[in-house]
């Protein structure tokens, strides 16, 4: 109600980034695309996972999305430039970073998400966040943590450095 004026009549209208079917219906089918390209959550096989309380806390938010893609919607990189092919967006991020961040996953996503997933055409606008349902802040809790786990990876000298010497794991 904030963006329509009293007495002016609320415009209702389809998501702009995604193609038109028919009236107010949009093609998703992208988004069923991109999500069978994640790898599930890969720990330990015995199924006693024992974790601390904190390390569930940190994940629980991006388990509130509830799919609505007004997030995708508003980003300017799928919504104006169209980079579906080469840019999974706000909302397949925060899934990522759900995974990325699970205490017990054993599996690195950071090679995908910086090629696969484009992560670095994502300029931080927080337009994502400011749409957000759910109220996830997906900027601050998911792309940011994601984009420092990247640079740690592949930018960070130390970091680099510790590698090589076998110094640090995943």
């Amino acid at each position: 109600m904030e963006e329509t004026p009293d007495g002016q009549p609320v415009m209702v209208k389809p998501m702009q980034a995604f193609p038109i079917t028919k009236d107010l219906v949009t093609d998703l089918s992208w988004a069923f695309e991109m999500n069978k390209k994640m790898v599930p959550v890969s720990g330990p096989k015995e199924f006693d996972w024992e974790f601390k309380q904190e390390e569930a806390d940190r994940i629980q938010e991006f388990r509130a999305c509830i799919e609505c893609m007004l997030c995708v919607n508003t980003c300017h990189v799928l919504r104006e430039h169209q980079k579906f092919d080469e840019f999974a967006g706000p909302r397949f991020f925060v899934r990522l970073a759900g995974l990325e961040m699970h205490p017990l996953d054993t599996k690195s996503r950071i090679p995908e998400i910086k090629e696969d997933f484009g992560l670095g055409y994502c300029n931080v606008t927080k337009c994502c966040t400011e749409v957000c349902p759910a109220g996830i802040n997906i900027t601050d809790n998911a792309i940011i943590p994601l984009k420092e786990r990247v640079v740690t990876e592949y930018y960070d000298p130390l970091a680099i450095i510790a590698k090589k010497l076998g110094l640090r794991g995943k």
